[in-house]
This record gives C-alpha cells, sequence and structure tokens, in this order.
C-alpha cells in the first residue's frame, strides 16, 4: 500500500486522534481526557500516515524540559501517542514515523527525546533505552506500620479540593523536579493533568481526593488519592489508591503518609509509579506486606549525543572515549571524548583516540540519568570494556546519589 506521511493540520487533529484511541483498544477517550489532550496539544509535531482519507499511523511530541543529573532542565522532545492502525502493521509506517520524527527533534535543536512505552520491546530499535524504573505498591495498612521521624506530629494535615490546592501542589513539584532526574519541568497548562478525574477512570473509586501538608502555614506536601470503598463479612476493607505524593522534608511526607494509611474503613494502601528509592520503604515495618513491585518507566534517546552528555553533570571527574553504534541515527556513531572536570561540568567532542568503552546508545541512553550502571550493563555483554580502568571510572561518573524518577504520564 502506499501511504502519506505528513505534519498535521490543526483541522486533522481529531481525526488523528480518534487512530490514536483506535489502535489502544478502542474505548473513547472521556470528553474530560479529549478536551484536555486538545489544550496541550502541539499540532505541529504530530506526524500522520494518511491511506488516502483515512489516518493509519500517529506520532506525536510535546516540547518539555526534563531534569538531568546535576540540576539542568535540558530540552527534550516527549514522544507520545505513537499508534498503527491493524490493518497496516508491518508495512514499514512505525519506522518511518520514528525516523521522520528523530530528524525533526534534531533540526529543533533538543539533544533528547524521552517516551513511556506501552510496550517495552517496541522502542529498542529505534536506539531508546529503559533509563528509570518505577516502583507499585500495594500495602496492607491494617498491618503494617510507619517509623516516623521527629517532627512528623509538628505536620499539619488538611483537605482541600485538588482544584483549590493546585497552585500549591505545582510550588512543590517544581521544587522537587529541580533534583529527582527523570522528571519533567512542566509548561504551563500541564498541571492540568494531575486534576484530571474522568468518572471513567477511578476504577469505581471516589472523585479525586487531596491533603495538603503544611509546617509553619507553609505547604510543604499534598497528596491525591481516590477511595474505593468494599466489604466483606469481617468487615471493611476499603482501598486507598494514592495518585500522587510529594513532600518537601521527611516530616512532611511521613505525616501524608501516616494520614493515608489512617483513613477510616480502608485496609490497603496502593500506588503506581513510586520512585525505585521511595523512602517509604524505610518508614514501614514490614517490606514483605507492601507486595513491591518494579516495572521500566521513562524510555531515553539521544538525539544529538555529544550535546546531551555536555547537558548533564557527572559524580567524578572522568575522561574516557566511548565508541558508539548508532544505526537509526548515524550522525551519532563513531568515537567521542568524554571528560568532566571536578565539579561535574564536561566536553564531548568527536576524537580518533582509542576508545576505553564500545557500546550502543540504546545502553547509553539507559546510563544517561543515572539509573542504570554501565557496569551492570558490561555483566549483560552490553557493554564491552576495551581499556582497563575505563568502566570504573565511567559508571562511578554517570552515577546519580537520587535515582531518576518520571512522576506522571504524557
Amino acid at each position: 500500500m502506499t501511504t502519506e506521511l505528513r505534519v498535521l493540520s490543526a483541522s486533522e487533529w481529531d481525526t488523528w486522534l480518534s487512530c490514536t484511541e483506535l489502535a489502544f483498544g478502542g474505548v473513547p477517550i472521556s470528553p474530560e481526557g479529549r478536551e484536555m489532550y486538545a489544550a496541550l496539544a502541539e499540532p505541529q509535531r504530530a506526524l500522520g500516515h494518511w491511506d488516502g482519507e483515512e489516518c493509519v499511523g500517529t506520532a506525536g511530541a510535546y516540547s518539555f524540559r526534563v531534569t538531568v543529573p546535576g540540576g539542568a532542565a535540558v530540552p527534550a522532545a516527549g514522544i507520545t501517542m505513537v499508534s498503527v492502525a491493524a490493518t497496516h502493521r508491518r508495512q514499514g509506517l512505525l519506522t518511518s514515523m520514528m525516523r521522520r520524527q528523530l530528524e525533526d527533534v534534531r533540526s529543533s535543536g533538543e539533544p533528547l527525546a524521552v517516551l513511556l512505552a506501552s510496550e517495552p520491546g517496541i522502542y529498542g530499535r529505534f536506539g531508546y533505552g529503559a533509563a528509570t524504573t518505577e516502583t507499585n505498591l500495594r500495602i496492607d495498612s491494617s498491618r503494617v506500620g510507619l517509623a516516623l521521624p521527629p517532627g512528623t506530629d509538628g505536620v499539619r494535615v488538611r483537605r482541600s479540593s485538588p482544584e483549590r490546592a493546585l497552585g500549591a501542589c505545582e510550588t512543590v513539584y517544581a521544587r522537587l523536579a529541580e533534583a529527582r532526574p527523570g522528571t519533567p519541568v512542566r509548561r504551563p497548562g500541564w498541571e492540568r493533568m494531575a486534576v484530571n478525574d474522568p468518572e471513567s477512570a477511578r476504577a469505581g473509586g471516589s472523585p479525586l481526593q487531596c491533603v495538603l501538608a503544611e509546617r509553619d502555614g507553609e505547604v510543604t506536601g499534598y497528596a491525591t488519592y481516590h477511595l474505593r470503598p468494599a466489604w466483606d463479612d469481617a468487615g471493611p476493607k476499603g482501598t486507598v489508591a494514592v495518585r500522587d505524593l510529594a513532600a518537601l522534608d521527611p516530616a512532611s511526607y511521613a505525616a501524608l503518609w501516616r494520614f493515608l494509611f489512617g483513613i477510616d474503613l480502608t485496609t490497603v494502601v496502593e500506588c503506581h509509579n513510586r520512585p525505585v528509592d521511595d523512602a517509604v520503604l524505610r518508614l514501614v515495618s514490614d517490606v514483605r506486606r507492601c507486595e513491591v513491585r518494579q516495572r521500566d518507566g521513562l524510555y531515553v534517546r539521544l538525539v544529538e549525543l555529544g550535546a546531551a552528555l555536555e547537558a548533564r553533570s557527572y559524580r567524578t571527574p572522568v575522561d574516557v572515549v566511548l565508541e558508539v553504534e548508532d544505526g537509526f541515527c548515524p550522525w551519532n556513531a563513531g568515537r567521542w571524548r568524554l571528560t568532566a572536570d571536578a565539579k561535574g561540568a564536561a566536553t564531548c567532542r568527536r576524537t580518533d583516540d582509542e576508545p576505553g568503552l564500545a557500546l550502543s546508545v540504546n545502553e547509553l541512553a539507559a546510563a544517561y540519568l543515572g539509573g542504570v550502571s554501565l557496569t551492570t550493563l558490561a555483566a549483560a555483554g552490553q557493554v564491552r570494556e576495551l581499556q582497563t580502568g575505563a568502566l570504573a571510572e565511567a559508571a562511578l561518573a554517570f552515577s546519580s546519589d537520587v535515582q531518576p524518577w518520571c512522576p506522571h504520564g504524557f
């Protein structure tokens, strides 16, 4: 079949979104969801494959900044709404969209592209690497206690509506985003995602609830959640389904968890997509009753390798030559000398010097945010040490004190 790949016109956006909707199961997006997506849409960054008047392939991008090790907010294309109609699979549509998209991202001057994969096996062939891990918890709050740090009793927790609290919550989010690699620095309008609450997405739960943590009159944290009541012959066994929880200090953080654990008529606290180093795992009295599960999170693609490696800082000084394979974006392939000083400031330049490490752009992307060790990748046979000591030096330099995390979808 012959299809046409082109950038959307604004009038085609709704048809394009319907193609994505069908590819992801055909369940209609709620009116609230369509309104939100329309408000955030960047049609000039959306690609569509058209078979006559029918849209049969989609790939979009949002203009983001993402925090990287060292705290810089680096321009990144947030890849989204990628789909191919079931009638047009295995015809090269996805590959052509990915190639055009990465070329466009490069032209726009963004050194990174990031995405959240619906299926993890898809994007490796396009140079993406899984760079963060998210943790899911299902805590038996009827049997698990919390070790509370000093000052917890001095934190006030009060109810608010999600809408009224939105400004204060966004201020907390913005402060935390500076310290956590992988976190999108939200543009105006994106805060609305945090309170988007269609009934179809509640899984039988209540409307979205919100509480704020306060110290000395200042908002120092927040939690949003749904309540899902349930009963059996023994009594109540409801669930607190946590959507977001963030705090600026340990006492506020612990006070929010204590509140969630103590909600009447509930026996389970459930949360999806928490950071892999979430401190709640050190507060609980019995981690075995928390049903800890992990899965892949944010995928990273180095679009301009040199600029991307220079944009982040490094934990220790490093001087290493990398031999990089990149079959999909050949402008990245070859030898690069990465150097960083004691303050973490880096340069990354082309070189003809002998390499210390050999790896593909996928592995470099996985290690980029500091959450995946080059040493681990080497143990899997995905990174080769060509000069003794190069692996240990680079692995330490790439590491991060704080594990990377992407706290919300896009």
